[in-house]
């Protein structure tokens, strides 16, 4: 039987000391802005495809299907597209006269978490529109009515009827762009294996736990996600305390 040491809090002294454990964190914060303008962008996906638009299913359906693909597709697809050498986004530039913008997107420490953040950003969009569809289709047609029979504009209908009608579904959707972000994973590490500066910390945590046989440390880092989720909750619920009558 192995002999067991109690360390107290030398685990989270440890990863919240070390830059190498806890530093991992800023490459999170690539996945939570590109987490933001996913749901800005699927917003206003919503708003125009819940609209009297011609074939707005078959927009809807092109707009979802990246989220119903396997991560792998996904992963394998854009390492063609960033590839430096014969990637088809370097080619498109070079073809429209923008061949001063090619770069190794995926070899460049400076863009290779933009990159990967856009691809998590691209494959989840289609899920925030879904549910912000189902919250439109929701509200009632006649306070549309009345608010252009009092005229209002298209602007002041979605600010004072769409918005605070989607309000809790806002909530929820921030809530799981945070969790999405701290839980970012598969992407970046199917695609780079968290090299090259792309390391987030759930793939840190593994490592640390299964690759280097440190469990107690990668626990206490599992602990250290727990409560940093706790805690952005807590903000984001004060944060809307103010319109929960709205």
């Amino acid at each position: 039987m192995t002999d067991k040491t109690f360390v107290g809090l030398q685990n989270y002294k440890e990863i919240l000391t070390n830059i190498e454990y806890f530093g991992v964190l800023k490459n999170n914060l690539y996945y939570f802005a590109g987490g933001l303008l996913q749901t800005m962008f699927a917003l206003y996906f919503a708003v125009v495809l819940n609209s009297k638009l011609r074939g707005r299913n078959v927009f809807r359906v092109i707009l979802f299907l990246p989220y119903i693909m396997h991560s792998v597709a996904i992963v394998f697809m854009f390492q063609a597209l960033y590839n430096n050498q014969y990637g088809t986004l370097n080619a498109l530039l070079d073809a429209v006269g923008l061949g001063s913008l090619q770069q190794d997107w995926l070899g460049n420490k400076k863009l290779v978490n933009y990159a990967l953040a856009f691809v998590s950003m691209w494959k989840y969009m289609g899920l925030s529109m879904v549910i912000f569809l189902g919250s439109l289709q929701s509200i009632p047609h006649d306070l549309y009515e009345a608010a252009r029979i009092d005229g209002a504009s298209t602007f002041q209908q979605f600010w004072r009827i769409t918005l605070p009608s989607i309000r809790r579904v806002m909530e929820l959707l921030l809530l799981l762009t945070l969790t999405g972000a701290l839980e970012a994973f598969e992407i970046p590490y199917i695609m780079m294996l968290g090299a090259n500066g792309t390391d987030t910390f759930i793939i840190k945590t593994v490592e640390v736990a299964f690759q280097f046989k440190e469990v107690g440390l990668g626990s206490a880092m599992a602990v250290i996600m727990l409560i940093i989720v706790l805690i952005f909750v807590g903000l984001q619920r004060l944060l809307f305390k103010g319109g929960e009558n709205v």
